[in-house]
């Protein structure tokens, strides 16, 4: 049964930070990937879903507010952007948020309160944690906890594959999701596999969830990018 948490990506160039805000984060049930540069970052968020990105103002190699725009501006822009930094001026705060943050906060941080946005955050996009929960996303009803989903009532026969790919797809609806974050957290496979057999469940999801637009939803194929559930 997969029950992925939700993930944190922590983009903080200071080791200190980061281990403190990554201690803090497991502590409440997330799970987290960090990253000490904005290189990093880009490197990697081709292979790794990310559900918010919780990250500093002044990085080694760039600005947060040049990550922002570039999030804000491409096929991921309904990523959740907090801003967690030293900079305390209201001006920087209205930058932040102007140019795309969704909330923001002034280091030193505090434990409660950064859980407390950080979840905040995430019910505005809404994001869940955990997989034993019921949702509905339009005509469609997920049950986590049955292992089951149905459009208007009308239950759709999945397999447990089937039921996993759509969980994470339908949690994420409207970011983009990799081939080689699908392989990784539903397959539990290296993105050095081929990534023909996502393709494949990707196209065999999207006929029996009828995701082509006619109930309103459609599993979109992002191209060079991976997929991603959105609005018709």
């Amino acid at each position: 049964m997969n029950n992925a948490p939700v993930v944190i990506g922590l983009l903080e160039d200071d080791p200190d930070v980061s281990d403190l805000v990554s201690a803090w984060l497991e502590g409440a049930g997330f799970s987290v990937h960090c990253y000490r540069s904005a290189t990093e970052y880009r490197r990697r968020q081709g292979s790794e879903a990310v559900d918010l990105l919780l990250l500093d103002w002044m990085l080694p190699d760039g600005t947060g507010i040049e990550i922002v725009e570039s999030i804000r501006s491409s096929p991921n822009s309904r990523l959740p952007v907090v801003f967690l930094t030293a900079r305390d001026s209201e001006d920087d705060i209205v930058r932040a948020l102007s140019n795309g943050g969704d909330d923001y906060l002034v280091k030193p941080p505090k434990q409660r309160e950064l859980l407390a946005r950080v979840a905040a955050v995430l019910r505005r996009h809404n994001v869940e944690r955990g997989g034993g929960d019921t949702f509905e996303l339009g005509p469609y009803q997920i049950d986590a906890q049955r292992r089951r989903i149905a459009i208007g009532g009308r239950e759709i026969e999945l397999t447990q594959r089937e039921f996993d790919l759509a969980s994470f797809l339908f949690r994420r609806y409207g970011r983009i999701v990799s081939r080689d974050a699908l392989l990784k957290n539903v397959w539990n496979l290296s993105a050095a596999v081929s990534t023909r057999t996502v393709d494949t469940h990707v196209s065999r999801l999207r006929k029996k969830l009828e995701l082509g637009g006619e109930h309103g939803w459609r599993l979109a194929a992002i191209y060079q990018h991976g997929y991603r559930l959105e609005q018709a």
